[in-house]
């Protein structure tokens, strides 16, 4: 049964979801390896239970494209995915009128940009 043709098309959706939970759980492992529990966007920390609230985002927005160096990931909890999808969204509208475009907070800051340089620095 390995031929798609040859499911029904509830089992075909059951297959489907299935394996965006593996691909998904494996770029988000390999995140929670690379990157410290924070928030990208609020800085919030997340452990224990609250790990769960953490969340990969993709700064293309091609959940294909997952570089083994995760340059192309960002951390971010539950609440600023959901904002930081709904700015896109947004955005790809586009403003009723000219200058009617709000700025807001993107994923171009980045609270970790200077770390190395920090630790690098004698105390």
């Amino acid at each position: 049964m390995n031929n798609p043709a040859d499911l029904n098309p509830d089992q075909r959706v059951a297959k489907m979801r299935q394996e965006e939970q593996q691909r998904q759980a494996g770029y988000r492992e390999q995140a929670l390896k690379l990157f410290p529990h924070v928030c990208a966007r609020c800085s919030r920390e997340h452990d224990g239970k609250k790990l769960r609230e953490l969340t990969v985002h993709h700064k293309d927005h091609n959940h294909d494209n997952n570089p083994p160096d995760g340059s192309n990931w960002v951390l971010l909890c539950l609440y600023c995915h959901d904002q930081e999808h709904s700015l896109s969204l947004r955005e790809d509208q586009g403003p009723d009128e000219p200058g009617e475009r709000q700025s807001g907070p993107s994923l171009a800051h980045s609270p970790f940009a200077a770390l190395a340089e920090r630790l690098k620095q004698p105390k």
